[in-house]
């Protein structure tokens, strides 16, 4: 199977959040410290690991059709392993395999560890393999100690949290994941300053709701103050926050630190009260608008983004204009828009069943939101044409010698300049704009200024 006996070549394929790409890195990382060769690409592989999402079906979807392609390697090479790990692979269980029985492994977020252990066990028998499902809970995985595979380049998305403690009626996520495991603030900051190290200046804080990190008398205000001052840290960031524990300290901190970027992303999920409580989300639209004010009025230069779910069971056209409305008043940079995804074993899809909305109406929904987050975004966007940003370059551009970066606010910018500076700062003029990007201009002489 293998090239050699010590030689075992491995493909993660990542579907999904920013949480299942972190893991991707994670598996990575636990299966070359045992020796695996982490390859580009499935072809060159002896074991295929498909890293899955669970939120919405068409995401299951997708992962089931690749898995039916990945099976045509399989038919070249029996011998080849074809893993699904990740949330879809915790929702569906043995079921997997049933669907997919040329899959050999299944296996949870919380049994990482165990990979190099589950692998080795198949590769025993390679003609008379037994198909092996791993989906235990475990209340007190966080992967402390183990590190990532990450790509080189200046920015590090940083797990400090797993799991979620919140039960919104729409959401997999504490069913596939379980309940909310924070890792300690010493192994955190010391990760923080490995990356440093390692030529990171820019490091974003993740977990499902990361504001809601304590551990050890340290909440998660003093861990954000803690990360931005470790020195070399330039820019921080985190995602994604809940909007009940968006405090006082929280934006003080926000405010105060200099590392800390003007930029949050605060998922709002609705603008009605009545589908806010539905959906269990703990805080009315009156709440959110304060919590926005406060923000606002701390950081006045704020990008502020969020997460709107449409035609939930039971949102009446009224409650969908309600919607809307927060959207205009609010003037959110972003949005990431959804259509209700019902997800077997959630809340949610025991409401009752006149109350779920039709495919076309959701649809609908969907198209109308997006149109009005679009108009806003493109004018807040035009409005901005002109500033001058500090701008952190993070790869090549689609076309040759552009360069693509993020200035603090998070906002994407395309400008000519040396392949080279990938991973340094430069202050770049805004000067037009297509609605969601920037074209720029760098400034002359303008190595941007390390900030204190």
């Amino acid at each position: 199977m293998f090239q050699n006996a010590s030689v075992k070549r491995v493909y993660v394929e990542t579907y999904g959040c920013q949480m299942n790409v972190s893991d991707g890195e994670l598996m990575e990382g636990i299966l070359a410290a045992r020796g695996y060769e982490i390859v580009g690409n499935p072809e060159e592989a002896d074991v295929v690991l498909v890293n899955t999402c669970a939120i919405r079906e068409h995401a299951e979807r997708r992962v089931l059709g690749r898995v039916s392609q990945l099976n045509g390697l399989k038919r070249e090479n029996p011998d080849l392993v074809i893993g699904i790990t990740g949330c879809m692979a915790q929702r569906m269980g043995d079921d997997l395999l049933e669907k997919a029985p040329f899959v050999d492994l299944v296996m949870g977020p919380d049994s990482y560890r165990s990979l190099p252990q589950a692998i080795g066990g198949l590769d025993n028998k390679p003609r008379e393999r037994k198909q092996l499902a791993v989906l235990a809970l475990q209340s007190e995985e966080n992967y402390q100690g183990l590190e990532q595979r990450r790509s080189e380049g200046p920015s590090a998305w940083l797990p400090i949290q797993r799991g979620c403690n919140h039960r919104c009626t729409f959401c997999i996520v504490p069913y596939v994941r379980g309940p909310e495991k924070n890792r300690s603030p010493e192994d955190i900051l010391k990760e923080v300053r490995g990356l440093v190290k390692d030529g990171v200046s820019e490091v974003t804080l993740l977990g499902q709701t990361v504001n809601s990190y304590s551990l050890e008398d340290v909440d998660f205000p003093d861990l954000l103050r803690q990360v931005a001052r470790v020195p070399g840290i330039r820019r921080v960031r985190f995602t994604s926050p809940h909007p009940i524990d968006v405090t006082p300290r929280l934006v003080e901190v926000m405010a105060i630190e200099d590392a800390v970027c003007e930029q949050l992303h605060l998922p709002a999920q609705s603008g009605n009260n009545r589908t806010l409580r539905r959906m269990l989300r703990r805080y009315t639209v009156e709440q959110l608008l304060e919590k926005i004010e406060m923000v606002r009025e701390a950081i006045p230069d704020i990008a502020l983004s969020t997460d709107i779910i449409v035609a939930f069971p039971g949102e009446t056209e009224e409650e969908f204009r309600d919607t809307l409305r927060l959207m205009h008043r609010v003037r959110f940079d972003d949005a990431f828009t959804y259509k209700y995804s019902l997800r077997e074993g959630t809340p949610a899809t025991r409401l009752p069943e006149e109350d779920f909305i039709s495919f076309g109406e959701a649809q609908t929904r969907l198209e109308e939101l997006i149109d009005v987050s679009r108009g806003i975004r493109a004018e807040i966007n035009q409005d901005e044409v002109g500033r001058i940003e500090e701008v952190l370059i993070e790869k090549h551009g689609r076309h040759k010698g552009q360069l693509l970066g993020r200035t603090r606010r998070n906002k994407v910018v395309v400008f000519d300049g040396d392949p080279a500076l990938v991973g340094e700062y430069r202050r770049v003029q805004l000067e037009r704009t297509t609605g969601a990007t920037f074209i720029g201009t760098e400034i002359p002489g303008s190595v941007a200024a390390v900030r204190a």
